[in-house]
């Protein structure tokens, strides 16, 4: 598909980057040449300098022949423009960036009148996947399926944990749960384990399962934490007013750190219920003074991720039981999961999934069983997509058991009704349901491309 990318920022680079992985003729469009001549210094990508939201620059960029254009500049005004004159050249359809919780409230409006076909809001996105850390300590990642019916839970095994050395199979008659365990990292290779496989200490493993099951399986393993009273933010930027609202309305007590004594003032007025501290939440001793030692939970949310991973590492020194840093380069991603960071999260990376699963559902729209959700998991080494099941295929209605999969695929979970099924070689496919499958190395736009 043709895709215009209109900012060549954080975002829109790493969304220009993925599509490009998935063979798209991309165009990126920047006023900035230095940001332009570092993605096609390494990239196949056309480049157009200029303001995307003006008609000869849009042209130019062939956004009227595009069936795709993405505004991912960091002003929500400008994309907002982008889109809205995009359609009126010719786009097919149009997503923009938009971040400031006062237009993000008013989201459905604006879609129908500015003729958005989707909307994306990293810090949002970035929120939300804390709150579900917070909500599940022990986990290192969670993603949600099937309208949050499904949960991917990435844990790390310490040397203490009891289903080290016993094989998956063992574990699932041992503990009489219903979860799958649909990928494993090890040594930096990625495995799709099957009943054999044996877990070991320091391995990084995914697990598929709803959300009762998940704490029943931690609660029977030394994985499991204590559940989460107390946060303390550093960082008050729109992250932070995101997650706070969240965990407020969840019954935890939250403190804001945040050094701009203005932005201070801002979420005294719109946060009542949160704790908010105008200081430097860098410096060790005000994290000592405002109680580090005594909460159960700590996020750094600065915009410098050396900063944040510093203080996250301080947090864990202090026994803080859950610790998530906000992380923005792709190359830092795996250096705090080196580092030993509880968990890591990134704004792009999460806005960039919501896109690329998007962009795919839409390139096999021809097709009937479309991809609903998409995950990178294990820092991008693998994938986990969401199919809803539409109309008759071949596949459907056979046990498991009779058809055969790729090696470096699973079906990790079958979604019927409100029901999920951790699937079985007698269970099978059947129309209407959602089924999400694994996959380590095959991209997949169909759910057919997984059978052999």
């Amino acid at each position: 598909m043709r895709i215009v990318v209109i900012g060549a920022g954080k975002v829109g680079k790493k969304i220009a980057e993925r599509l490009l992985d998935e063979n798209h003729d991309i165009t990126v469009v920047d006023n900035d040449p230095a940001r332009l001549n570092a993605l096609i210094g390494t990239h196949d990508i056309m480049s157009v300098q200029g303001n995307g939201a003006i008609y000869d620059v849009q042209m130019e960029a062939g956004v009227d022949k595009a069936d795709v254009i993405i505004a991912a500049t960091p002003d929500d005004e400008v994309n907002m423009l982008c889109c809205a004159l995009a359609k009126k050249i010719g786009a097919g359809r149009c997503i923009a960036r938009v971040r400031n919780p006062e237009y993000y409230r008013q989201l459905d409006y604006m879609k129908d009148e500015l003729g958005l076909s989707m909307t994306v809001n990293p810090e949002f996105a970035a929120a939300n996947e804390m709150t579900r850390l917070l909500v599940l300590p022990a986990a290192a990642q969670v993603e949600v399926f099937a309208n949050g019916r499904v949960e991917l839970i990435e844990f790390k095994i310490s040397s203490s944990n009891p289903i080290v050395g016993i094989a998956l199979s063992d574990i699932y008659k041992k503990y009489r749960i219903k979860i799958l365990v649909c990928t494993v990292e090890r040594n930096g290779s990625v495995i799709i384990p099957d009943g054999n496989f044996i877990p070991q200490a320091g391995d990084r493993l995914s697990i598929v399962c709803d959300h009762k099951e998940a704490e029943r399986f931690f609660k029977k393993t030394d994985a499991f934490h204590s559940k989460i009273k107390s946060v303390m933010l550093v960082g008050g930027g729109r992250i932070g007013y995101y997650l706070a609202k969240q965990l407020v309305s969840l019954g935890m007590s939250v403190k804001i750190i945040e050094n701009s004594y203005k932005r201070c003032l801002e979420l005294s007025e719109q946060l009542s219920d949160v704790s908010i501290i105008n200081a430097d939440g860098t410096d060790h001793n005000v994290l000592k003074e405002e109680g580090i030692e005594s909460v159960d939970a700590f996020a750094a949310l600065t915009g410098i991720d050396e900063e944040n991973m510093i203080m996250a590492l301080y947090a864990q020194t202090k026994n803080v039981s859950k610790v998530i840093s906000k992380v923005t380069r792709g190359s830092y991603i795996a250096l705090a999961d080196t580092l030993g960071i509880d968990s890591i999260v990134s704004p792009k990376q999460l806005a960039s999934n919501n896109i690329l699963g998007y962009i795919r559902a839409m390139k096999n729209s021809e097709n009937s069983n479309n991809i609903e959700t998409i995950y990178k998991i294990l820092d991008e080494r693998a994938e986990a997509l969401e199919f809803q099941i539409r109309e008759q295929a071949p596949y459907l209605d056979i046990p498991l058991r009779e058809l055969k999969t790729k090696n470096t695929v699973i079906i990790a979970s079958i979604v019927r009704g409100r029901r999920s099924i951790v699937p079985g070689g007698n269970d099978c496919i059947m129309l209407g349901d959602n089924v999400i499958v694994v996959s380590s190395t095959d991209t997949i736009h169909d759910l057919k491309e997984i059978f052999v």
